[in-house]
């Protein structure tokens, strides 16, 4: 009760469609940024797993629909390594449908990729590194204090 006023205790509820939990937990969070992430890629994966359009085009269609998607209020949150090897499976999967199998030079089978070549493939940053990245970056905001004022004011 604040100032005349009762509010419900939950364990859990939205917030500008983050999931916030009464431990502080990015946890579910993470897990609803992949579900979600997962429908996109299900929308668009006819068009990513096509041979009719380059690569490039493909990526392109991840990292504007799918990618950011999964990233959306992804600023803050700090990654427990099984979070991480989610994302990485996650990213991992798209990529796979992105460059499909290749032919085996020795055995003429044909074969997933393998992380290492998806990695060689992809040029652009992992999903981790981009979280890594957003994280610092709102470190170093919440290091400069308010009196420090905005660029240009």
């Amino acid at each position: 009760m604040i100032d005349n006023s009762t509010f419900e205790r939950v364990e859990e509820f939205k917030y500008l469609a983050t999931t916030l939990t009464h431990e502080n937990s990015n946890a579910e969070e993470i897990k609803s940024r992949l579900r979600s992430g997962n429908a996109c890629y299900y929308s668009v994966q006819n068009l990513l797993s096509s041979r009719l359009l380059p690569n490039n085009l493909k990526i392109k269609i991840y990292r504007t629909i799918t990618l950011s998607v999964v990233l959306y209020g992804c600023e803050t949150c700090s990654l427990t390594l099984w979070e991480e090897m989610k994302l990485r499976v996650f990213e991992s999967m798209v990529l796979r449908t992105i460059f499909g199998p290749r032919r085996d030079g020795v055995t003429v089978e044909w074969r997933r990729l393998h992380n290492e070549e998806l990695n060689d493939l992809y040029s652009s940053p992992s999903i981790v590194r981009v979280i890594k990245w957003r994280m610092r970056w709102a470190g170093h905001v919440a290091c400069m204090g308010e009196e420090k004022g905005c660029i240009g004011s």
